[in-house]
């Protein structure tokens, strides 16, 4: 096996296709605490910091993501699910925070990391991309 000459650390970045900009910024900045990184508005690229990885949300429209073909909808989605670490792994805070926000909990449950086997909570967004919000490894 031909060992690559670098070492994976960490998701960069993952880039979501959207359609309505305005509603999944509020959803990645008000519910998930994202913060506005850098916007390209010319080729339709809005970056958000989550942790040390960014978000990227490109509009279908836009330069970037007509690229992609069709907007993601009901018989498709961009990408199955992305998982972001987060700590601490409150439960019952969790599902408080994200029933403020009227956000449904697809799927909860002990699930297999990076970082091991832990807690995670699956929601979705706006448009329909899953994502996972995931706990520390169990001890």
């Amino acid at each position: 096996m031909d060992t690559p000459p670098f070492t994976l650390r960490a998701i960069d970045h993952v880039v979501l296709r959207v359609v309505d900009l305005d509603r999944m910024a509020g959803f990645y900045r008000n519910v998930l605490g994202c913060t506005d990184e850098r916007t390209q508005a010319e080729i339709g690229l809005y970056q958000l910091r989550a942790g040390s990885s960014l978000i990227d949300l490109v509009t279908v429209d836009g330069k970037l993501g007509a690229m992609g073909g069709a907007a993601p909808g009901a018989e498709g989605r961009n990408l199955d699910h992305f998982a972001i670490t987060i700590t601490p792994f409150d439960d019952d805070a969790i599902r408080a925070h994200l029933a403020r926000h009227d956000v449904a909990i697809e799927q909860a449950g002990p699930r297999y990391g990076a970082e091991g086997e832990g807690p995670s909570i699956y929601i979705a967004d706006p448009e329909g991309n899953i994502v996972e919000l995931k706990g520390p490894a169990f001890d």
